[in-house]
């Protein structure tokens, strides 16, 4: 599928999603349940790395940048498995860990890790982990960071819907004052396992609802950041590398891999990247585009980040789409952080 035909999907799917509509279809639904009964085929016949147990890697990072007057940078994971780490050992090989040491590397300023994120969950469950988020009676998070999509896809819920569940969180957490970061749907075919013609419809349908969570996220006041290709080349060129014992969730390196993608994002979003490198460069082919085209060339493009640039105009509402750099942090395990009263 083309980038431009990609962007008039994911125009009708956003569109569907804001007023109502649902019945968008993925790629063919039956196709898609058929990605998820080999997916499922797949992960019995390895048999193993697919407990969901999930580290806990909640706590402060970054205790050595304390300064009294200066209180922790709270960041909270909402979303499915990838938010929450499944498939690693250690608490600080999941994402939230990776993200918030960085962070605090970049910020030097201590951060407090809060994970809400659910394995198995699809986008409806949002509206649970939102409210967990906002029930609590300590200060809004300054940035949360979002991972979900793969199990839509797999249990073919209706991309409007996915979408739809997807923005209002966004919504929430921005009128809350939280800032918004969202790894959108990863490409599920590169799944091990999944085979032709299965992993090409696979990445269709990923491809496609990234496109269209981007469209949802930007209309919010968030940010996304393509996960696709990171699932991509780099998984397909080394499995035994990227993925972990089950062929389906990252291993450590493949969440190091997304975390390193994200980051920077995060930091750009609280005002913490250099000013140098906000400005759109052309040897890069950044720039502003309409946001559904830059939605469908992020979808295309592992750790392409787009954000809300323009109002709407004639062609609809622009977007600035951009390829950060990624920098690679230590893996850090948490120091419990103290409960708040």
């Amino acid at each position: 599928m083309t980038s431009m035909s990609r962007a008039r999907v994911a125009r009708r799917i956003a569109a569907g999603a804001a007023y109502g509509g649902g019945g968008i279809g993925l790629a063919g639904a039956a196709a898609v349940g058929l990605v998820l009964a080999e997916v499922q085929l797949a992960r019995r016949r390895v048999g193993n790395g697919t407990s969901p147990h999930v580290p806990n890697a909640d706590g402060l990072y970054g205790r050595t940048y304390t300064v009294p007057t200066d209180a922790p940078l709270l960041l909270t994971m909402l979303g499915d498995s990838t938010a929450a780490g499944q498939g690693v050992h250690r608490a600080g090989q999941t994402p939230g860990a990776l993200l918030a040491s960085g962070l605090a590397a970049l910020a030097e300023r201590p951060v407090e890790l809060r994970t809400v994120a659910m394995p198995g969950a699809r986008s409806d469950d949002l509206d649970r982990q939102v409210a967990l988020v906002l029930a609590d009676p300590g200060p809004v998070p300054d940035i949360c960071v979002i991972m979900v999509g793969a199990n839509d896809v797999t249990h073919r819920m209706p991309p409007t819907r996915s979408v739809r569940h997807l923005s209002s969180a966004v919504r929430r957490l921005r009128t809350a004052g939280a800032e918004v970061v969202v790894g959108t749907c990863p490409d599920l075919g590169t799944i091990e396992p999944v085979q032709q013609p299965l992993r090409w419809l696979a990445r269709r349908a990923s491809r496609q609802l990234a496109a269209a969570q981007t469209i949802g996220v930007v209309e919010q006041g968030g940010r996304t950041v393509s996960l696709g290709d990171l699932l991509g080349p780099e998984f397909a060129a080394n499995p035994r590398e990227l993925f972990g014992p089950d062929s389906y969730h990252p291993s450590a390196e493949g969440y190091a891999t997304a975390a390193m993608a994200v980051l920077p994002t995060v930091c750009a979003s609280l005002g913490l990247w250099p000013a140098e490198e906000e400005r759109p460069d052309a040897s890069r082919r950044e720039g502003f585009l309409p946001v559904a085209r830059a939605a469908a060339e992020a979808a295309s493009e592992a750790g392409t980040e787009v954000t809300a640039a323009m109002p709407s105009g004639p062609r609809g509402p622009w977007a600035l789409l951009k390829r950060r750099r990624r920098r690679r942090v230590p893996e850090q395990e948490p120091t419990p952080a103290t409960p708040s009263n």
